[in-house]
């Protein structure tokens, strides 16, 4: 795996990370899918699911880190795998999650990236 790939899949993250605590549904998607999904303890959520918390404000982002910890190129797909730290609010309710996040990302029409999945894994403790 090439440093210049990982270094475009760090851009990549941080951009998205950008517009997820712009809380920007529009700049947010830009970066997903139309079938994108994200996997997590709560189950599985739809891009336009998604996408709807962030523009009603159920969901909002005031931090969002990224360590890119593995990138793994399969030619038309990149898979990353990160230390991801964000806060916000569920609902008026405050939350801090500390996890590990792994994206597949594929090449688009344009020859950019598009995330077709996210998966969250809570990171343990210690």
């Amino acid at each position: 795996m090439g440093r210049d790939l990982r270094d475009e899949m760090r851009a990549l993250l941080d951009a998205w990370a950008q517009a997820i605590v712009a809380n920007d549904a529009d700049r947010i998607g830009a970066f997903a899918a139309e079938d994108w999904v994200l996997v997590g303890t709560g189950g599985i959520v739809a891009r336009e699911r998604f996408l709807d918390l962030v523009r009603t404000g159920r969901l909002t982002h005031e931090e969002m880190g990224f360590e890119v910890l593995d990138v793994r190129d399969r030619g038309d797909a990149v898979v990353v795998v990160a230390h991801g730290t964000n806060s916000g609010h569920w609902e008026g309710r405050p939350f801090h999650e500390d996890e590990y996040t792994t994206d597949v990302f594929t090449r688009d029409a344009d020859g950019g990236w598009r995330c077709v999945v996210t998966t969250l894994t809570p990171r343990a403790a210690g």
